[in-house]
């Protein structure tokens, strides 16, 4: 691994009683990269990102994120280390506004003593003011300051994956996990989000990792591909490698990507 290396997933195995859902896996991600991870229906790719964000711990191996083993972490702490993620179905505090769901996140990196918020002293009292100006200005930046106050439940499905991302943003992560962001999207909606994703990548300086099934999206945005087939890894490389690699097109593209 590079000394820019963030992300380190090595040989790492996940059983479910005799099934491995994850086998012998290794991944590595530098500092500032954009990689995605594809793979069939059920390749495992949920959890791997699961392995990653503490949901599971690996039966084999380690998850290293900014050279610190993760295995046995909690998923609060690994959000605290610096890396956040969205879900393949969104999961929104839908009766919360858009604000709110930022205001959540961002506080997880809050560690208010039981004091102060009992007696609501003014260090609090900055810090909630700070807390909501710094939401308010993501959601700016996310173009959702228009429906700021608007639950969450009501926001059209698009504007409910923007604020998605928003909410894992305000954790300042160093390492955003995309679990297929373009899920249910329309092909317009799916041409702005890989704006937004480079757009988020540039503003941010973030380091990510994508779950996609789009392979237009995919091959237009990210710098580096790795392959699942079965829990395992059958390739991994830059996007014209993997488009024309026989092992993938064979298990996944079925024909060669325009």
């Amino acid at each position: 691994m590079s000394q820019n290396g963030l992300l380190s997933i090595s040989n790492v195995t996940m059983r479910f009683g005799g099934l491995a859902a994850v086998s012998d896996v290794n991944i590595h991600v530098a500092q500032g990269e954009l990689v995605g991870l594809i793979g069939p229906n059920g390749a495992g790719k949920t959890t791997l990102f699961n392995l990653m964000t503490g949901v599971y711990t690996p039966t084999e191996g380690s998850v290293s994120f900014l050279s610190e083993t993760l295995n046995g972490r909690k998923p609060y702490e690994i959000v605290r280390s610096g890396m956040s993620r969205t879900f393949q179905n969104i999961r929104l505090f839908r009766e919360l506004t858009a604000l709110e769901n930022v205001k959540v996140a961002a506080n997880m990196r809050n560690e208010t003593s039981l004091l102060s918020a009992v007696f609501r002293t003014p260090h609090l009292l900055r810090n909630d003011d700070e807390i909501d100006n710094f939401s308010r200005n993501l959601l700016e930046q996310m173009d959702l300051a228009d429906v700021a106050d608007t639950r969450s439940g009501d926001l059209p499905y698009g504007l409910q994956r923007r604020l998605e991302i928003a909410r894992a943003l305000a954790t300042k992560p160093k390492l955003l996990l995309l679990d297929e962001p373009a899920a249910g999207m329309n092909p317009q909606e799916k041409v702005q989000l890989m704006d937004l994703i480079r757009q988020i990548r540039e503003r941010f300086s973030l380091t990510i990792l994508l779950i996609e099934h789009d392979m237009k999206l995919v091959m237009g945005i990210c710098e580096r591909i790795y392959v699942l087939e079965y829990g395992k890894l059958i390739a991994e490389g830059k996007p014209e490698e993997i488009r024309k690699n026989p092992k993938v097109i064979a298990a996944y593209l079925g024909e060669e990507v325009e």
